[in-house]
């Protein structure tokens, strides 16, 4: 009889015990427990493949150990890259699938983002855990539930999208949410507003809800991650200092260094002289890295009372990585001093810091004071190019009633001289209007009391606007003067210069021939006339405007050059910087001329070093002048119609 129960009973147990085990109360682990325990970072993805180690990144340790605390809500994580935030969130996702099962939903940017991390970090992550690969079937498997965006686990699943997807954002319930990359996430889901508001709505039903939040920052002002940073307990990664006691934060701010520069090929090329040491906020003491990063260190709240809401946030850059040497972090930085985009990037990814936008722009006073005496001829007459000047091309822009040119010369490594800037009144489609543009193109623009001179080498004329085809048609006919006619591409990725296309010249319902238009990327040339704006010293990549009324270059320009900044707005394919007219600045023909002829020196692409050589060769006495011929002045309409190529 015992021996039949027996049989009974274990049989009982076989039928109900795996279903009995899903109802097992969690480990009485912490997230960091959970993952030094089962946790292994997977050779594709990690550097130190193998276990992972709290105590590789301690700064990681008390963010992980908030999630499993029950009255924490919402994780907020604002983080340089590299330092182990992505990780975090892996951690959090594997312990909730082994030890607390729930329905995740993880929020990328995009959902080609998401596809992405599925694949190359969730996927190995679940390959190499015993664990959560005994809890989660292989995407291989038929009838496993497991797909690149879906992944079904025992009391829950994990669906992965993008923050421009709505409705995964509203119609999925979640007890977790984890966001990655916040500050890169759609402003709005579709139509239905607020990626994050979406997501939140979707654990109104869970008592035991949680959220993580984690990003890079990114633009002061417009950074979601900042905001939610401020709404909870603000804390820091601070060290001690081994002088006075204290604790402070490592910041770029308080790092000492010298260094020293020279140029090959015309770049800087930098290099760290001695030690690179911290300064206590405290007692203001010098102490080197490799100190610092023996030091005892711990999270410090400036707003602790944003526990009891049930909020910790954390802000964390790349001096505490045990990856990253301060001398990488600082060469990144000078390398970066005279290119904005780049600074951007240090900023946000190794500094963790907000990036002020356009902050560092001079505006049209500033850029007035810059301008420089070229000098004068012994005539008295204004230097018209001064040394240095290799080449010269010339931007024009179509207005209804005028065309507004600049000529723009060239240097070696992108430096630039304003050399003439100019109007010619009257409508595009009169010869007299054009005859003057030939003035100006046909000139011979002269050194210093040389008989040395440059012609301008290439000239760029818009052709948008109410007079395409009167443009197509006086560029063709100036085709042997390398007078050619552009478009503005505006647009993310859109390469500056791309080959050009033959256009068809139609005037009073008649196709007459055909003329070559060159299509400019007009975003990225914005991208180099501000960025090379913000360059203080002559030398690569330098600004130098004249002064003298003579040229053209007063505060109407500078107010038409600076008249456009970067904004971030919200397309279908999710945030995108778009440039955007300032208030006060209804103009903007400076800042396309200058664009235009940027554009033309990209396109002929010249030989630098052989034009340099060239020029060095040419007579530098100033020839004898000879009275001026008067060219007369002729509508040339049988040259306009030419068919000849």
């Amino acid at each position: 009889m015992k021996t039949t129960t027996k049989r009974a009973a274990k049989k009982l147990n076989a039928a109900i015990g795996p279903a009995v085990r899903n109802f097992k109360p969690p480990e009485d682990l912490t997230v960091a427990e959970w993952a030094d325990r089962h946790r292994r970072l997977s050779p594709e993805t990690s550097a130190e493949a193998g276990p992972w180690r709290t105590t590789r990144t301690p700064y990681l340790r008390e963010p992980m150990e908030a999630f499993t605390d029950p009255k924490v809500k919402k994780i907020v994580m604002v983080a340089a890259s590299q330092v182990g935030k992505s990780e975090l969130e892996l951690n959090i996702i594997g312990y909730i699938i082994d030890q607390d099962p729930g329905s995740i939903l993880y929020v990328q940017p995009s959902l080609d983002d998401a596809r992405k991390f599925s694949r190359l970090r969730i996927a190995p992550m679940i390959r190499d855990s015993k664990v959560l690969k005994a809890k989660v079937s292989d995407i291989k498997t038929r009838d496993s539930g497991n797909t690149i965006l879906q992944k079904s686990f025992p009391g829950g699943m994990l669906t992965i999208t993008g923050s421009n997807s709505a409705s995964a954002l509203a119609s999925t319930p979640a007890r977790y949410i984890i966001g990655d990359e916040r500050d890169r996430w759609a402003i709005s889901a579709g139509t239905e507003g607020d990626p994050w508001a979406l997501a939140e709505a979707r654990q109104t039903t869970f008592y035991n809800a949680k959220a993580v939040e984690v990003s890079t920052p990114t633009i002061k002002g417009s950074s979601n991650i900042a905001d939610s940073f401020e709404k909870g307990t603000q804390e820091r990664w601070c060290h001690q200092c081994p002088e006075c006691g204290e604790y402070g934060e490592i910041i770029f701010d308080r790092i000492h260094f010298e260094h020293t520069h020279k140029r090959i090929r015309g770049k800087k090329v930098y290099k760290i002289t001695g030690p690179i040491t911290w300064a206590c906020p405290n007692c203001g003491c010098i102490i080197p890295e490799e100190i610092m990063r023996r030091q005892p260190a711990k999270w410090i709240a400036e707003n602790p009372e944003a526990y009891d809401t049930g909020v910790r946030s954390f802000w964390l850059n790349a001096f505490s990585s045990p990856w990253t040497p301060w001398e990488k972090i600082v060469l990144k930085f000078l390398q970066a001093l005279d290119d904005p985009q780049k600074l951007k990037v240090v900023y946000n990814t190794l500094l963790g810091q907000l990036w002020e936008d356009r902050g560092d722009i001079p505006d049209e006073e500033g850029m007035m004071a810059r301008r420089e005496d070229y000098g004068t001829n012994a005539d008295g007459s204004p230097v018209e190019v001064p040394e240095g000047v290799l080449v010269l091309t010339c931007g024009v822009d179509t207005q209804d009633n005028r065309l507004e040119y600049e000529v723009v010369g060239h240097g070696h490594y992108g430096e630039t001289w304003g050399i003439k800037k100019g109007y010619i009144m009257g409508k595009p489609d009169t010869d007299e209007v054009w005859e003057r543009l030939d003035d100006v193109i046909e000139h011979v623009y002269h050194f210093k009391d040389s008989q040395r001179g440059l012609r301008i080498s290439i000239t760029c004329v818009d052709s948008g606007g109410h007079y395409t085809q009167e443009v197509y048609l006086r560029c063709r006919a100036r085709k042997n003067k390398r007078v050619f006619a552009i478009k503005g591409g505006n647009g993310e990725g859109i390469p500056f210069v791309t080959p050009p296309s033959q256009v068809k010249i139609v005037l009073n319902g008649q196709t007459i021939g055909k003329c070559w238009l060159y299509t400019l990327g007009v975003d990225a040339g914005k991208e180099l006339i501000m960025s090379s704006v913000l360059v203080q010293e002559a030398g690569p990549k330098y600004c130098h405007f004249p002064l003298g009324e003579s040229y053209g270059y007063d505060s109407y320009y500078f107010s038409g050059l600076l008249s456009e900044k970067l904004e971030l707005t919200q397309t279908k394919r999710g945030n995108r910087w778009t440039w955007v007219k300032l208030p006060g600045h209804e103009r903007n023909e400076a800042l396309d001329c200058r664009n235009y002829a940027l554009g033309g020196f990209k396109i002929i692409n010249p030989d630098m070093q052989a034009v340099e050589k060239r020029l060095k060769s040419l007579p530098t006495k100033k020839a004898p002048k000879k009275p001026a011929a008067q060219r007369p002045r002729q509508n040339r309409p049988a040259n306009i119609y030419n068919d000849d190529w």
